[in-house]
């Protein structure tokens, strides 16, 4: 891909707003856009996105229900809930155990990694802490829709949903919070709607002081 095929990617996606009723997305073709949605970045690499994803009618319909009766639930070939880490730092031993074992990093490296990432996360507290997995999931999401995108999918950010609810519906464990959710299928363009105001760059760029 080249750069011109990469911007008409970020220029043609698009918040579908409703999706062509009946269109199967097929488990492969999920896992072939996580499997490059997993290059996103994360602080530390700690890699705090989790994806739930669901394509079952029946719980599609629960979802609805908790997402205010949002039309692109019911229409989308999939709704998948975002989920970020809380204690995602924990991890930092697990995450890091290869490079250790193929000589990256000596015992004295991992060690003072794992000890100054948890130190870093545990002395900024909780609301830190969620901030981090909420903003780590979001990084993962976006690029999640880029790719999507790039493979003929179109996709619909939502936060018009009852977290709890949905935590609760989808057995989400308690050290993970809901960040979005996004609807993916193929768009219904039968009633095409002109793109939303975008700010030109003088007004949401400033150069070395706000």
């Amino acid at each position: 891909m080249n750069e011109h095929d990469f911007t008409a990617i970020v220029k043609s996606r698009r918040s579908a707003n409703k999706f062509i009723t009946g269109v199967e997305i097929e488990d492969q073709e999920l896992n072939e856009i996580f499997n490059l949605t997993k290059f996103a970045p994360s602080a530390f690499n700690l890699q705090h996105t989790h994806y739930v994803v669901v394509k079952d009618p029946a719980v599609k319909e629960q979802i609805y229900e908790a997402a205010a009766k949002q039309y692109k639930v019911r229409t989308a070939s999939a709704v998948i809930l975002v989920l970020g880490k809380l204690d995602g730092h924990k991890d930092v031993a697990t995450m890091n155990e290869g490079l250790l074992n193929l000589g990256i990093l000596s015992k004295q490296e991992y060690d003072a990694l794992v000890t100054d990432t948890i130190g870093f996360y545990e002395s900024r507290g909780a609301e830190f802490m969620r901030d981090e997995a909420i903003r780590s999931a979001s990084l993962s999401a976006m690029q999640m829709m880029l790719i999507a995108k790039d493979k003929g999918w179109d996709t619909c950010p939502m936060i018009g949903f009852d977290p709890e609810a949905m935590s609760e519906l989808l057995h989400v464990p308690d050290n993970y919070v809901p960040a979005m959710m996004i609807a993916i299928g193929k768009e219904d363009n039968s009633s095409p709607r002109q793109r939303g105001y975008r700010k030109p760059v003088g007004e949401f760029v400033s150069y070395n002081r706000f």
